[in-house]
């Protein structure tokens, strides 16, 4: 199941993930919901039963550069494909359950390889997504269609920051007096 197309609409941030090098986060949105495709993927089911971990919906990961963790089938894809290396593998770097990445800090120190993943249970997650050059190659790439690259979606991570100022048309925000 792809990520909505209207995304980040009827969703809420449960969460951030920091990248303590960049002195940045990004919002984690939810509900998940439990009929993505990673819930469907037989690989993914095997990597969680595994682990003894339990599969939970997890919501959806970054903002502007959105990943669907509950369709996200640790393939890799958007890994290789991105020029600039927004993604990591968070299992890479802190080897917890995704449902325990929620509300962490990360130096943005996980590998950026397609294969290094831990497992099918790992998660590409947009630790760099203010370095995003809006290519679209991660989308494009994406089995799962689980990616939604989006410069649009900066007022809603905006105003779930309490940052968000409405400039009105016409008036220059830079100007001085």
């Amino acid at each position: 199941m792809p990520i909505a197309e209207n995304f980040p609409e009827g969703l809420k941030p449960i969460g951030k993930i920091t990248n303590t090098n960049a002195e940045s986060f990004h919002w984690v949105w939810g509900p998940g919901k439990s009929d993505g495709e990673a819930f469907k993927n037989e690989d993914v089911k095997k990597a969680y039963a595994a682990r003894g971990e339990e599969q939970v919906p997890l919501g959806v990961s970054g903002t502007m550069v959105a990943v669907d963790w509950d369709s996200c089938v640790a393939d890799g894809a958007c890994i290789e494909a991105c020029p600039v290396q927004v993604f990591q593998w968070f299992r890479t770097e802190k080897d917890i359950p995704a449902k325990d990445a929620i509300d962490q800090s990360f130096e943005g120190t996980g590998s950026s390889a397609k294969d290094e993943r831990k497992d099918y249970t790992d998660k590409a997650d947009p630790i760099r997504e203010s370095d995003c050059i809006w290519c679209m190659a991660c989308v494009s790439v994406c089995p799962p269609q689980a990616i939604k690259v989006d410069q649009g979606n900066l007022e809603a991570h905006e105003k779930a920051a309490g940052t968000y100022v409405k400039i009105e048309s016409g008036t220059n925000p830079h100007a001085h007096d």
